[in-house]
């Protein structure tokens, strides 16, 4: 492999810097170009709240999170597991640890550091950087950029697509390069909300009553499936939080098919049935029905105002219909959230448009990673997890293209 050969990395996420970071080490000549001032600002927005960078579950349940395209994503989770991830940010200076529920952060908690020090890295290994450059397909086989200075065209031996699905798109990741692949005859997956919020149709009452209101502990699914625990938060138009993001996909799906979708809430999850069936039927006296609820089985608060909102009056007068609405209410939910309000989007650039080594087959010397491609995944590290694998597994790819 000639020192001269010519990579162009475009993205400056995760993905594209991982990408970057395998070329560089073969010895090739790098340009990153990114579309915004400053790079990685979808990767610090992550770490606002502390950096979940991977989890730390057995393998095979962290490859299940990833659904029907577990198959087509596992060379790459296999290449560069969690433990791989934990390596690589301590060979950066920033160790991790393994918090709540198997989740992985950095010590500091922090995206910032991490960010800076893998950028200073690349620095020294010859990454030429290019910000503000907005890629917007070819012309003649050479990329096409938009900058504040003009057009700029460059050439390359190989180039890794590294642009982002289409949530936060203040961000960067706007979905805009959608156009020039298909314009090129590359098939993509329409861009949908993941790990998203939900509308529901609240009363004004409710909605001014509770909106922002957490709602904990509950366990939630759809009907006839396993229930997921956790907790949400009540909007002035829905539903969002962490539980519910994690139904997200199976929520959004069949609202696609059935045009709603009736999410069932145990609202006393560690309560038994029979017993939550039991209190509800005692004699309440002169008691109010508010004041029995909240003697017997302590509910009160946002939990008995979504009892009264989505019941009738005649189903809270029947203890048994009350009993069965307390671990099994219905919620009827009418539409996700916005994709630009999304953590994260589903659909890209799809697995049959790109051989094992993520080149797409249509452009050879053309390789894709990232959010940019077809799959999506629950929140839990797994995003970050998949975005760092496939640009790895995209830039050993592309080196093993070069080398024939």
């Amino acid at each position: 492999m000639s020192p001269d050969t010519r990579a162009l990395v475009i993205g400056g996420g995760p993905a594209g810097l991982m990408a970057a970071e395998v070329l560089l080490e073969a010895g090739l000549r790098v340009d990153l170009y990114e579309a915004m001032p400053t790079v990685g600002r979808k990767f610090l927005m992550a770490g606002k709240g502390g950096l979940n960078i991977t989890h730390a579950e057995p393998h095979n349940l962290f490859l299940a999170r990833y659904g029907d395209r577990r198959e087509r994503l596992q060379s790459a989770l296999d290449a560069f597991p969690p433990s791989a991830v934990r390596d690589w940010m301590s060979a950066l200076g920033i160790e991790s640890f393994v918090g709540s529920s198997s989740r992985v952060f950095p010590t500091g908690m922090k995206a910032a550091p991490l960010l800076r020090a893998w950028l200073h890295r690349l620095r020294r290994q010859g990454l030429a950087l290019h910000v503000r450059h907005r890629w917007h397909g070819w012309h003649n086989g050479a990329c096409c950029f938009t900058t504040p200075q003009g057009p700029v065209t460059q050439h390359a031996d190989l180039t890794v697509l590294a642009l982002g699905g289409g949530s936060w798109p203040q961000l960067g990741g706007d979905g805009t390069w959608i156009e020039s692949l298909v314009g090129a005859g590359i098939d993509v997956a329409p861009l949908r909300p993941a790990n998203c919020g939900f509308d529901v149709a609240w009363s004004a009452h409710f909605r001014e009553r509770f909106a922002g209101h957490p709602v904990k502990p509950v366990a939630a699914g759809l009907a006839g499936e396993a229930l997921r625990h956790g907790e949400f938060v009540i909007t002035e138009l829905g539903l969002e939080g962490g539980l519910i993001y994690a139904l997200s996909a199976q929520l959004r799906d069949r609202i696609e098919q059935t045009g709603n979708a009736e999410l069932h809430l145990d609202l006393l999850p560690q309560w038994p049935a029979e017993k939550v069936t039991a209190e509800v039927a005692r004699p309440r006296g002169a008691r109010s029905l508010s004041s029995h609820l909240q003697s017997r089985l302590g509910l009160k608060g946002v939990k008995a105002g979504l009892l009264r909102e989505c019941l009738s009056s005649a189903d809270m007068g029947d203890s048994a219909r009350l009993a069965a609405a307390i671990k099994a209410l219905p919620i009827r939910l009418v539409a996700p959230r916005p994709l630009a309000e999304a953590i994260s989007s589903a659909g890209g650039v799809r697995f049959a448009e790109m051989d094992e080594r993520f080149m797409l087959k249509a452009r050879p010397g053309v390789f894709c990673a990232g959010e940019m491609l077809d799959w999506e995944a629950p929140t839990g590290g797994y995003l970050l997890t998949a975005c760092l694998a496939t640009g790895r597994a995209a830039g050993s790819g592309a080196l093993a293209w070069l080398r024939g």
